[in-house]
């Protein structure tokens, strides 16, 4: 079954390379977190952009991946197959918004990050049964990515050595 969803994308369109988080999405065990993983060089590539740089390619992400996993979505013929991992990229993205991107900031968030997208406490868990289409992809992505953000936020106001943990 796998391979029969699979054989409706390719990796030479852009559209589905981008969705399918550049290949990172088609490993066999938990491409939602090889997806996440997949997030941190293109963090920290954009690690010396100023805040407001940050927030558009966040934002541009966040926008565009409702068409990205959309359409990879209506190509495979399934509403959210796993292999799509454009909005944990995203959801990596606001995570870090308004933070330094450090050592210990990146592992507690990519951790908090994959614990709401998994466990999906609500509203999480309500958009992701209730929405459709490349915004329900996202939105469930981007809001866990919130959650996660907010956290980290609580995390190194309340503890600013977490900043300096590895």
């Amino acid at each position: 079954m796998q391979a029969e969803f699979r054989a409706r994308v390719s990796m030479k369109n852009p559209v589905h390379f981008l969705a399918l988080g550049f290949g990172s999405g088609l490993v066999p065990v938990m491409p939602g977190t090889f997806g996440s993983l997949a997030a941190i060089p293109l963090l920290l590539l954009c690690m010396g952009l100023s805040t407001p740089s940050f927030i558009a390619v966040t934002l541009i992400a966040s926008v565009v991946g409702i068409y990205l996993c959309g359409k990879t979505a209506d190509d495979m013929q399934v509403h959210d197959h796993g292999s799509i991992v454009w909005d944990e990229i995203a959801g990596m993205f606001v995570t870090f918004l308004f933070l330094p991107l450090t050592a210990s900031t990146l592992v507690l968030g990519f951790v908090l990050f994959r614990l709401f997208d998994i466990l999906k406490p609500w509203p999480i868990g309500v958009i992701d049964k209730r929405l459709h289409g490349g915004t329900g992809i996202m939105l469930d992505d981007l809001l866990a990515g919130a959650m996660a953000c907010a956290c980290l936020h609580i995390c190194v106001t309340l503890y600013p050595a977490v900043l300096t943990l590895f």
